[in-house]
């Protein structure tokens, strides 16, 4: 995005998407489209779970930053940085994207940059999106899909409750499914049905 478009961004209220309201992503995300180029990579929780079991989650959030690089080979671009030191993860970006982009890593680029702000509008606004139509289809309340909120941990147990699989869309790395996988009852011989 040009440097010129960032005072535009901020009149629009792009920021840190955890500090708007769900219409207010909304309302931003709409707004952005006339701003500039907007690229997405989308993981399957497939995926994530096959990089939290080889210790390579960062690696994974690294290698998607680079294939946005590359796609939209921006002269700058910021990131926020899921490894401790931000700088090895900025060096890491860039050297996958492979390109000529300086890429600029910190804790917090999405409350810091406007820029890296919009990005997590669109991550939130597209993951609220998900909710909504699995809801939908399921015909359950989910709640927000955060581990500290009470229906989705709820709604977790009720999917393990009765031994069923893991559905494909639950990334079964994810915390909150290990914290209630661990209380749930092991099923004894009695409890199956001739």
């Amino acid at each position: 995005m040009a440097s010129d478009r960032i005072d535009d961004l901020i009149a629009l209220g792009a920021k840190d998407s955890k500090l708007l309201s769900p219409r207010a992503r909304e309302r931003v995300f709409a707004g952005l489209e006339s701003l500039g180029t907007r690229a997405e990579v989308v993981l399957s929780p497939r995926t994530v779970d096959r990089a939290v079991s080889k210790r390579g989650l960062n690696d994974l959030e690294a290698a998607a930053f680079a294939r946005l690089v590359r796609e939209l080979a921006p002269d700058i671009a910021y990131v926020d940085a899921c490894d401790p030191n931000e700088r090895r993860f900025g060096l890491r970006v860039a050297r996958l994207a492979g390109g000529p982009t300086r890429v600029i890593a910190r804790h917090h680029a999405d409350r810091d940059f406007p820029v890296v702000g919009a990005a997590s509008i669109v991550a939130k606004v597209h993951r609220d999106r998900a909710l909504a139509r699995l809801r939908e289809e399921l015909g359950e309340e989910l709640g927000s899909g955060y581990p500290s909120d009470a229906r989705t941990v709820r709604f977790v147990r009720s999917v393990l409750a009765d031994g069923s699989p893991v559905p494909r869309w639950v990334r079964r790395s994810w915390s909150t499914m290990q914290r209630v996988k661990a209380v749930q009852p092991a099923r004894t011989l009695d409890g199956f049905a001739p």
